[in-house]
This record gives structure tokens, sequence and C-alpha cells, in this order.
């Protein structure tokens, strides 16, 4: 298994692009199911899920053309649908938790989805019952082998109807979605997913000729259609990718600039980084981390007390970047709670935080208390272990920061969720290599 060498506590200078958004990519790729003809997707990241995902569609029948770095064609003309009850898809399947939502499309076009349970990060409990039980609300029975853990949702016609997710689950609601743009009627889904993902499949799917209303709120309606046809679509860049680089400059006292970052997506990101004290200018569509040299100060609340930083759906603070304010609040002036409340084991990496020297108080499996160094003592380098590819990549935020040679192993992890990152890393001055 391959790992990364880093040599730590090196300032990094230059301009660096996010890649295309991972989250998108998982749900607009999914999405070509829906529909005969041609469909051109740009901006897919060459990332291992996504990788994976592509591959799945392939073995189903799609055919695929790539027409350049990240480009690449799509047409589910002619499916094999038998690969769906196969030995091999039951395998395919479990690797990507992304491919939960071939389901709804499937289900919407031929009467019949299935997947087997399907695995990634391991980084607490996430449910599929909000999948399932809104496709069952369109008219789809539903079966489960416990034997083989594999799901499946036959229906002869789908209808539309009224709907109130208990969980505002983005791939739950991007799996509903789908299947209602061919139901019959309308279907009402309250209590949906809004995050610009989302949107920007709802954005792809009118263009194929869907008829969804309410997009970016928490109410959409879908007026059901007998067909959808081919498009274009361009994917956004990744938001958590974008927040890496804005914690990696903090961090390295380095001075960076993130290119076409499409600020109008970033919802609160910008503002929670600025609550730790980081400068985060706004120059066109780019955002610039000037370098920090004389440190970050954390803020406080207006009454005083210690401030929080949680999780919540969209438009609150997403997950995947806690880790990385967790990463950045061990070298700022001051103490910050950090407030994991949508999954119950992403905080245990704080344990290899700690060994490098940081200040860190891990109160239960949601929180975290982080005491600043105020660079007064730098993290020390250290071997680790990347147990998810968010904690990951705030390990190799850490080791870029320390005094010293790391190791981070099990890097398979971070390829899941980024393109490429050690050349890039490269790029701007980081002294990393693959080993």
């Amino acid at each position: 298994m391959e790992s990364f060498k880093i040599e730590g506590g090196h300032q990094l200078k230059g301009r660096i692009q996010p890649q295309g958004a991972k989250n998108e990519a998982l749900q607009i790729l999914c999405a070509v199911l829906l529909s005969p003809e041609k469909i051109t997707i740009n901006n897919i990241p060459d990332i291992v899920d996504v990788n994976k995902l592509i591959n799945l569609l392939k073995k189903l029948g799609v055919k695929i053309e790539k027409l350049a770095h990240g480009t690449y064609t799509f047409q589910a003309d002619d499916l094999n649908l038998a690969y769906l009850e196969s030995p091999d898809f039951k395998e395919d399947g479990k690797g990507l938790r992304g491919s939960i939502m071939i389901v709804g499309p499937l289900l919407a076009r031929f009467g019949k989805g299935y997947i087997p349970k399907p695995g990634g990060d391991k980084i607490g409990r996430r449910r599929l019952d909000t999948h399932f039980e809104g496709l069952i609300k369109l008219g789809a029975k539903f079966r489960y082998s416990r034997e083989e853990q594999f799901y499946g949702v036959e229906a002869n016609t789908l209808k539309g109807t009224y709907m109130l997710l208990e969980e505002a689950s983005v791939t739950g609601t991007a799996n509903i979605v789908m299947a209602a743009t061919l139901a019959k009627g309308t279907t009402t889904i309250y209590n949906a997913a809004c995050e610009p993902y989302l949107q920007q499949l709802c954005k792809m799917l009118n263009r194929m000729g869907a008829k969804i209303s309410g997009v970016g709120s928490n109410l959409l309606t879908i007026e059901g259609v007998e067909g959808l046809g081919g498009t274009s679509h361009t994917m956004l860049p990744d938001m958590i990718e974008i927040g890496s680089w804005i914690g990696l400059a903090a961090m390295t006292k380095s001075e960076l600039t993130i290119t076409n970052v499409s600020w109008d997506d970033l919802g609160i990101i910008p503002n929670v980084f600025r609550k730790l004290g980081i400068t985060v200018e706004r120059q066109g569509d780019d955002i610039h981390i000037p370098a920090h040299k004389d440190g970050y100060e954390i803020q406080s609340f207006i009454d005083g007390s210690i401030l929080t930083i949680s999780d919540a759906p969209w438009p609150g603070f997403t997950p995947d970047l806690l880790s990385i304010i967790l990463v950045v609040a061990t070298q700022a002036r001051g103490s910050v709670l950090i407030h994991q409340k949508m999954f119950e084991s992403r905080l245990f990496f704080v344990d290899k935080l700690i060994d490098m020297g940081a200040k860190i108080i891990l109160c239960d499996p949601h929180r975290a208390t982080v005491i600043g160094h105020d660079y007064k003592s730098t993290l020390k380098a250290m071997t680790m272990t990347s147990p998810d590819i968010r904690a990951g990549v705030a390990l190799l935020i850490a080791a870029l920061s320390a005094k010293g040679t790391s190791t981070i192993q099990n890097i398979e992890q971070i390829d899941r969720g980024y393109e490429r990152i050690d050349e890039r890393l490269r790029a701007i001055g980081a002294k990393i290599e693959r080993v």
C-alpha cells in the first residue's frame, strides 16, 4: 500500500485550482441513466470513487467516451439490466456509497432498481431509510435479502405524491427526485436537501426536460414527464477542497490563491474560517489567503463565551470540513469547541493530532475542545494512518505544518476524494512524495 512522505514546516506559494465536486459527480453520473440520449459532462474529478462509478455504469451497458481530461459523454440507450442481479454487480456496488443513487433512475425508467449494501467511509452510520421510504411512497415495492445484504425496489408505475422526509438527506433527496421526474402526476418533497450539488442536479434534469420547481429550497415540486432527453453539464468546483486549501494556507503561513471557486455557491464556508481569524479575500471568483505571519485569532461569541463551530444540513456548515477546522484551530490564538452533530465517528482521528502535540480535549464522540498553540509550539512529525477521506487530508495539512518528516499510510482513502493531491501540492512548493 502506498504512503505519503511529507517534509513539513515549509511555506507554500502560488495558485491552485479546485477539482470538480466529488459529491456532485456521484449524483450527476447516476442521472445519465434517466435518458437514452447522449449526455456530456464536464469537470469530472479523476478520483477513485468517481472512477469506480464510471466503471459500474460501463458494466451496466452505458456507452462512455472520454473527450478530454474531465470531459465525458454518456449514453444509456442499451443497458444490460441482467448485470444488476449478477455476482459481479453485488461485488462492484459494495465499494462505493454513491452507487445507491442508481436505484432511483433505474426504478423510474425500467421499473426495477437493485443495490448491494454500499460501503464508503467508516464515519458512522448513514441510514438508507430515506431513500427507500421515498421510493415506496412513489409506489415501489421493497425487498431485502439479509443474507446477501442486497436491496431491491420494483414498480410497474410510479405515481406522484406528497412526502415529508425524516432527514434532509442529500443522496436520499437526489434518488427520490430522479425517480419522481418520470412518475405520473406531481410529487412534492418537503424537508428536501438543498445543497448546491442537489441544485445542480435539479438544473441539469430541467434542461433534460424535467419539471422541477423550488430548486434551492427545502420544498421541491416535481411534475412527472414521459421521458428525458440529452444535455451538457459542467460541475461546480469542490467546496470541500476549497476549504481544505484555505486551512492549508493558514496552517503553513502561506500566501495562496484558490482560483475559480464559484463564490456564490460556498455559503457560510468563508465566514466560518474568518471566525478562526483567517483572512479570506474575494478577488473576482478567486479566494486569496495572505500569509498569516502573525498568526490568527479565534473570535468569541459576542457575550464573551467560547466559540462553537458545528455542522448542519445546508445552508449550515458542511460536516466534511469540520476535520479541517479542527486542525487549523490547533495553531490559532484562543480556543474553540468543535461539535460534530451528524456523524459519530468523525472525530476519532484526534488522538493522532494529540500525539503530534496538539492541545485537544475529546469530550465525547461528537465534541472536541481545541486550545490553540498560537505557533509557540509547532506540531511534531510522526507516522500515522488515514482513517477516512476528510480526516486523511486534515492529517496531511497537519503534517505539512509540522517540523520534521511525517508518513501518512493508507492514502488510498485520500485518493478516493482528491485528484493527484501530491502533484498539485508540489506545484505550490510542498515537500511531499508518494512512496
